[in-house]
């Protein structure tokens, strides 16, 4: 896909929730790399108040966050009737045993640990943007 191939319409919309600026960035970027569309959000009630406004196609949430953390804004967004289809991915640097099955029994539909490899972030969550047959 060339430039010129790409339009507004057609990208696939990001929201990144990430409290550290320097993983925000970096995380942005790659995707950017990538052809997506990406939206910005630093604290947990941000992140709600852009997936109701953006609808974006995927979320990928940082757990501890401010205001309000990952656990907390899954459940709610995914207790909301008309944001509850969007697939939220949680990132988070505590990969523990067991940080994976809290952020799946929350309500995420996935897990990437950090540190995120940019170059893999985009084939890692590829398939959570593919409509369902």
């Amino acid at each position: 896909m060339n430039d010129r191939e790409i339009t507004e319409g057609s990208l696939k919309k990001v929201l990144v929730v990430e409290d550290n600026q320097d993983n925000r960035e970096m995380v942005v970027k790659a995707l950017k790399f990538n052809g997506y569309q990406v939206i910005e959000a630093v604290d947990g009630q941000e992140a709600i108040e852009k997936a109701k406004a953006e609808n974006p196609d995927l979320i990928l949430l940082d757990i501890y966050l401010p205001k309000m953390d990952g656990y907390e804004v899954t459940k709610r967004l995914k207790g909301d009737y008309e944001v509850r289809s969007i697939p939220i991915i949680a990132l988070t640097a505590h990969a523990m045993k067991g940080n994976r099955e809290e952020a799946l029994a929350a309500g995420c539909d996935g897990y990437i640990p950090k540190p995120i490899d940019v170059r893999e972030l985009p084939k890692q969550i590829e398939h959570f943007l593919k409509p369902n047959p």
